[in-house]
């Protein structure tokens, strides 16, 4: 079942690089009593998240700040140590950004998000994504109808709905 406006998120533990190496990091935790955008994506390096859909986000998380943000997070089904190092090789980091893996697609997939496209080597993947959570419950969604898209799920459309 895919998420929808007005759903939960279920709680999930994902994972991120800590000063003694990957830890988990609740998203029940981050959520609670809080406003938080989370974004998903096919896959750290690859080329439309890479040169879109990250990017949208640095440009506008000072825009997400002033509507009362609290975070904005990534979301892709790799390990810990592929998102701290794309993080930082994108900027993403530095800007702000929390960079968050889903390594076994379990956040995913219960989500109703994932999809495969073995040709291009995208096994278990995150469709792209983005999302306004307020307090665990889902305010917007905007879902791309093709992985190699970046226009409903950009960082723009989400803070123009807000």
């Amino acid at each position: 079942m895919t998420i929808t406006t007005g759903a939960t998120l279920p709680d999930a533990t994902l994972l991120q690089i800590g000063a003694a190496g990957p830890e988990g990091v609740s998203l029940g935790d981050k959520l609670k009593d809080r406003k938080v955008v989370i974004f998903g994506l096919p896959g750290a390096y690859t080329r439309t998240c890479s040169t879109a859909h990250v990017p949208s986000f640095m440009r506008t998380l000072d825009g997400f700040k002033a509507k009362g943000v609290d975070e904005v997070i990534c979301v892709s089904v790799n390990d810990p140590f592929v998102m701290d190092a794309w993080g930082k090789a994108t900027g993403a980091t530095e800007a702000g950004i929390t960079m968050l893996g889903d390594a076994s697609a379990e956040f995913t997939t219960a989500i109703g998000m994932e999809f495969s496209a073995p040709p291009a080597g995208l096994v278990n993947r995150s469709k792209r994504y983005s999302m306004l959570i307020d307090n665990g419950v889902v305010t917007i969604l905007n879902e791309e109808g093709s992985p190699g898209e970046c226009e409903i799920s950009a960082g723009e459309t989400l803070l123009d709905a807000m």
